[in-house]
């Protein structure tokens, strides 16, 4: 049986606001208000209305703490009610990024 690569950081299931800044696929810079699906010290699942590509760099804000981290784009779900999954990556791990008062015990070896 094959065995399931293991994640780097666990996974947080939360509806966090966020702030998403960057260029468009259409060249344009963009600035949007979404929230994230799912968190973790290595990036988020987020939704989000604007089209982006695989690979672009992304910068996230969190309202929270007003810490800004740069991201890669990792994932791309397909679009449902106007807004699609987007999943990012930070370039390093960024634990303290996310206002959680009791953050998952591998969170604290990144």
């Amino acid at each position: 049986m094959a065995q399931t690569a293991q994640r780097r950081s666990q996974r947080v299931l939360i509806d966090l606001p966020i702030i998403v800044s960057g260029e468009s696929s259409d060249h344009g810079s963009f600035l949007e208000e979404t929230f994230t699906v799912t968190i973790s010290a290595h990036g988020a699942l987020m939704m989000l209305a604007t089209k982006v590509a695989l690979g672009q760099r992304l910068i996230l804000t969190n309202p929270a703490n007003h810490g800004q981290r740069e991201a890669r784009v990792a994932y791309l779900g397909h679009p449902h009610a106007g807004l699609s999954q987007v999943a990012v990556e930070f370039a390093r791990p960024a634990p303290d990024f996310w206002p959680l008062s009791s953050p998952p015990l591998d969170w604290k070896a990144c």
